[in-house]
């Protein structure tokens, strides 16, 4: 159920953890198994195998996510908690009675633990999304039940009796019940195709919502009138409830009067509408946007970058000076543990001018830094070190890549224009306060030494081209030749010549390759050698030749702004004929691409669902004209709370064409 990564995995490599030299273990859960018990079984395992290590050697674990995913999952299964008791209270605060009261609290475990089968029957599991899904549930799925109940109440209030309300006053809203439910429920149905990673994540906060909205319309018209009639008395409200009860009356009517002068002079209350949505459109101007809200994760993963052609021995050395500026910080009671690396990578690679460093932090209740405070302290660290390139970073819980969260590709036809149309990029995001160390994939300085073989001496000398890479690859480069056992251990032999021979280009005059006559001949008689510089790698995007701008973000800044920067900038450019996203950036594209076109959907289906209904076109318009009105009311809730238009108010605005519909029906 799990995969082992071992590092280092080879000679040229480093792996530090709080300075001291360790050998990495990376378990990676494979698709399908739970984080938490993979998590769990490591740990169990860990602490079998110690007893049994050489003495001075330990075990210890550097890095477990799984502190994040099991201290939030905690906070919502408290916050699930606290919202039922809310919920409750209200609904006791307006009805006054704990026998009419205990009829919707008992919808609510029942509507959860209906959604919980949904859940098992999809084949998904209980998670942050899924759990959030039943903390919002919770205000609606009582919803119905209160529909119910209350109509039942008021018609024993006039004298009926309990069985007879119970079956007349469901009867009467049946089918408000059914036409909210199904609306609510279709609402989430185009929430299951957004594009992306993040649209696979939300799939399930989608389904676990249709579960539990179907139910609490079930337990409405079945569990809630069986229990009306059987709880339900003719009472006279007294203390409390008496006193909310006359409040509530003067209320409703203020409400009346007000809104039978709204409807003798309209133009008024049509002018503060539309002020009112013209103000919240310009507030949504004024929104960041970003994949997802910043969190306190834990963990920090920080990239380091040195100049092209730098060696090992002195990226280590830099790397070095990167964790002599890091250790401090266990000191001062946030940081628990830093883990470097060299080079940055974990695959095969050819160069070295890379490193990485994860920090992570001690649990919330021990430190009272957040994980953006130490990234800003981290980032401050590396900007003192004028050698290397260094940016931080908070892991997203919706994109869990190690890279940086700004990844702009640029493509066109050749990759000198589009040189330099990156370096006019570059230059003008040095002067932009949102993006920090903005670089590139593309370096036409990559140091390169080019041996030419001179065929015709080559030939005349019995010389073979392959013997010449043989002998090349072998001194120079490295090359396995054999391998030998010892005492049941496997082990390769692997050739080459020490630095000291190949640490220059004169060291070509001291390699010797043997002719068909078995003369041996310096092979600086047969190659031509000149340096140039070139790039690493050259990239594609859609088939196009293509240059990936990479860069942090600064504090304050969204994602969104420092893409629509870019996106400007790379409009002013001739040499750029399309653009692109990697990473973080691409999956903020699609959602955010993807969410207008379902709210676009979902007021759509909404709409063809009530028509159906109402058996008219009118109605349902009607209902919609209260969408607007929900959706700027959100957007000024984001805009005063000082929050961000990331892909979870974007679902919940989505939800809200949902509730304004709903709202609407009952009216």
């Amino acid at each position: 159920m799990r995969r082992v990564e071992v590092a280092p995995e080879n000679p040229y490599s480093a792996f530090h953890m709080n300075g001291a030299q360790a050998v990495g273990l990376g378990i990676v859960r494979q698709s399908g198994a739970n984080s938490l018990a993979v998590a769990e079984a490591a740990k169990s395992l860990a602490r079998e195998v110690q007893p049994g290590l050489p003495e001075g050697m330990t075990i210890s674990v550097g890095s477990d996510e799984s502190l994040f995913i099991s201290a939030a999952i905690e906070k919502v299964w408290h916050t699930l908690g606290e919202a039922a008791i809310l919920v409750v209270l209200v609904i006791f605060l307006f009805l006054g009675s704990w026998r009419a009261t205990l009829i919707p609290a008992v919808t609510v475990p029942l509507c959860l633990l209906g959604a919980f089968a949904v859940i098992w029957i999809a084949g998904y599991s209980i998670n942050l999304l899924t759990l959030l899904a039943l903390v919002l549930c919770i205000g609606i799925v009582v919803d119905d039940a209160i529909v119910v109940l209350e109509n039942i109440y008021h018609r024993i209030e006039q004298g009926e009796p309990p069985l007879a309300a119970a079956f007349e006053g469901t009867r009467q809203v049946g089918f408000a019940i059914i036409s909210t439910t199904l609306v609510v429920c279709a609402v989430f149905v185009p929430v299951m195709f957004i594009t992306g990673q993040t649209g696979l994540l939300f799939r399930e906060l989608a389904v676990a919502m249709i579960g539990a909205v179907a139910f609490s319309g079930f337990l409405a018209l079945s569990l809630a009138p069986m229990l009306c009639s059987k709880l339900l008395r003719h009472e006279n409200r007294t203390g409390l409830a008496a006193w909310v009860d006359r409040r509530f009356q003067r209320l409703e009517g203020f409400y009346a009067r007000t809104l039978d002068r709204a409807l003798r002079k309209p133009l008024l209350p049509s002018l503060a509408v539309i002020l009112f949505l013209a103000g919240a459109g310009f507030l949504f101007t004024t929104i960041q946007s970003e994949l997802a809200p910043a969190e306190d994760a834990g963990i920090l993963s920080a990239n380091v970058s040195a100049p092209e052609g730098t060696g090992y021995d002195e990226m280590r050395r830099y790397m070095d000076q990167v964790e002599g500026k890091l250790l401090p910080m266990l000191d001062e009671g946030a940081v628990r543990t830093v883990i470097t690396r060299t080079p940055g990578g974990f695959g095969a690679s050819e160069d070295f001018n890379s490193g990485t460093t994860i920090v992570f932090l001690k649990e919330w209740g021990e430190r009272k830094k957040t994980t953006a405070d130490v990234v800003a302290e981290v980032n401050r660290a590396l900007g003192q070190l004028p050698a290397v390139r260094g940016n931080a970073a908070v892991r997203s819980s919706l994109s869990r890549g190690r890279g940086q969260p700004v990844n702009f590709v640029i493509a066109g036809s050749s990759y000198e224009a589009l040189a330099r149309a990156r370096d006019r990029i570059i230059a003008a995001a040095q002067d932009y306060p949102g993006i920090v160390n903005l670089d590139s994939d593309y370096k036409e300085t990559k140091p390169q030494l080019r041996i030419e073989v001179d065929t015709q001496r080559a030939g005349d000398l019995g010389v073979s081209v392959a013997e010449v890479s043989q002998a090349l690859q072998s001194l120079l480069g490295s090359r396995r030749v054999t391998t030998y056992v010892d005492r049941g251990e496997e082990y390769r032999v692997v050739v080459q010549a020490d630095a000291a021979s190949r640490a220059t280009e004169a060291n070509l005059a001291s390699i010797y390759v043997r002719s068909r006559t078995g003369e041996l001949i310096p092979l600086s008689n047969l190659v031509t050698t000149r340096e140039t510089a070139g790039a690493r790698d050259l990239g594609r995007f859609n088939k196009l030749r293509a240059i990936t701008l990479s860069g942090g973000l600064a504090e304050g800044h969204s994602l969104g702004d420092a893409l629509a920067f870019l996106e400007a900038e790379a409009a002013r450019a001739p040499e750029v004929t399309a653009v692109g996203y990697r990473g973080e950036s691409q999956a903020f594209k699609e959602a955010g691409g993807s969410i207008w076109l379902v709210f676009g959907l979902t007021i759509l289906i909404v709409y063809l669902l009530l028509a159906a209904q109402f058996e008219s076109f009118v109605h349902p318009g009607v209902i919609i004209t209260t969408v607007p009105l929900a959706v700027a009311g959100g957007v000024i809730g984001l805009a005063l709370m000082g929050q961000t238009f990331n892909l979870y108010s974007q679902v919940g605005i989505v939800m809200l064409v949902g509730l304004a519909a709903k709202n609407g029906i009952l009216i």
